[in-house]
Order: structure tokens, then C-alpha cells, then sequence
């Protein structure tokens, strides 16, 4: 069978502006009704906070999986670097589930490339390959890091770290959710390019 008939087909038809919002806009409302957690509670900067926003609500939950990927394939679309991207992921634990909803949301939709995924581990496998990055080789081909949300940057650049020693061109580190807490700064003042789909003043918060 012709590949491209096959991945032609695994859509009904395209995606429309409409379609689009609303899936952003259910993807915000599920993140206020399961992801926002409030109390007190210390943030990985040691900071304090009246609430904690835990996106592994989100990105494992039925619904709002398949609305991750969707939504981050349109953020990086509409940033314009989803065209030159081969595969997205981050470091783990937080990254594997975004990677993996971008992976079959961009396997789902005819008008997306192909994009493969991968696990950056915290520290290099002691065993098998003893690799560091997971999955697909990711030397010389262009990818984006992900991350669930971003307090201070420092997982997300651990991730872009281990990618750079391997040879990945990182275009991007993307995130659902900006804290607007500084990782912005630190990630940008690193040398890469910042997208986040939602802030969380979004959520009135």
C-alpha cells in the first residue's frame, strides 16, 4: 500500500481553525479542573506557593492526553518550526508522556510530519548500550525538548545538555505550561528558543 494513502488515511479531514480552539480551550478547562492542586506547597526552586500545577494529571489522563499532543503540534506549527522538527522529548519522568501524545497526535494527522520520540534518562543506562537518550538517534537530526511545565528551567536544560553532547540541532524546548516563574529567562539566556501553549495566569491563578 502506497504510505502515503495509509497516512492520508488516518484522518477524516483537517483540522480547522475552530477545531483547533477548542481543543486548547478543553485542554485549559481539564487543567484547571484536575491539574491545579491548592495548599501550600514547595516548588523545586524551594519557593513557596499557594498552589501546585501537576500536568502528570493531564498528560495521563484519557482525555486529555490526546489534546496534548494535538495542542502542541499546533504550537510548534504556529511557531513554525514543526515543519523542520524529526522528533521531540525530555527528561524523564515529566517529558515521556508529552513526547509520546505529540508522537501519536503528529501520527494521527495527515497534514503533520513524522515525528519520532525519546526518553533522555537522568544519568547514562549501566547496563545493555549504557545510552543516555533513549529511542530514535537523535545525533544530527533537528528536535524540540518537552517538558509537562518548567519552575526553573533546570530539567529541561539537563535535557538540552544531553542532547547537545549527543549532536542534536535543538530548535526549541516547548512546554504546556509556563509557571511564569524565570524558566523563561534561564532557558533563553541559554541560547534556545522558549514556547509555552498556556501561561498560568490563563487559569485566573
Amino acid at each position: 500500500m502506497d504510505p502515503d494513502a495509509s497516512r492520508t488515511a488516518r484522518t477524516d479531514a483537517a483540522r480547522t481553525d475552530a477545531d483547533r480552539a477548542a481543543d486548547r480551550a478543553r485542554l485549559l478547562e481539564l487543567i484547571g479542573e484536575l491539574a491545579v492542586v491548592r495548599g501550600k506547597v514547595t516548588l523545586s526552586s524551594g519557593a513557596e506557593a499557594d498552589y501546585y500545577i501537576d500536568l502528570r494529571r493531564i498528560t495521563l489522563h484519557h482525555e486529555a492526553a490526546p489534546l496534548v499532543g494535538r495542542v502542541m503540534l499546533d504550537l510548534l506549527a504556529d511557531a513554525g518550526v514543526l515543519g523542520d522538527v524529526a522528533a521531540v522529548g525530555g527528561l524523564t519522568l515529566g517529558a515521556d508522556p508529552v513526547a509520546a501524545a505529540i508522537l501519536h497526535a503528529s501520527a494521527a494527522d495527515a497534514s503533520a510530519p513524522d515525528l519520532d520520540a525519546f526518553v533522555v534518562r537522568k544519568a547514562n543506562k549501566a547496563h545493555g548500550l549504557q545510552r543516555r537518550i533513549e529511542g530514535p538517534d537523535t545525533a544530527g537530526r533537528p528536535v524540540v525538548a518537552v517538558e509537562d511545565t518548567s519552575t526553573t528551567g533546570g530539567s529541561v536544560l539537563e535535557a538540552c545538555e544531553a542532547l547537545a553532547a549527543e549532536g542534536a540541532d535543538i530548535r526549541a524546548v516547548a512546554v504546556i505550561m509556563d509557571r511564569g516563574t524565570g524558566a523563561r529567562d534561564v532557558i533563553e539566556k541559554a541560547g534556545y528558543r522558549y514556547l509555552a501553549a498556556f501561561g498560568s495566569h490563563e487559569l485566573g491563578l
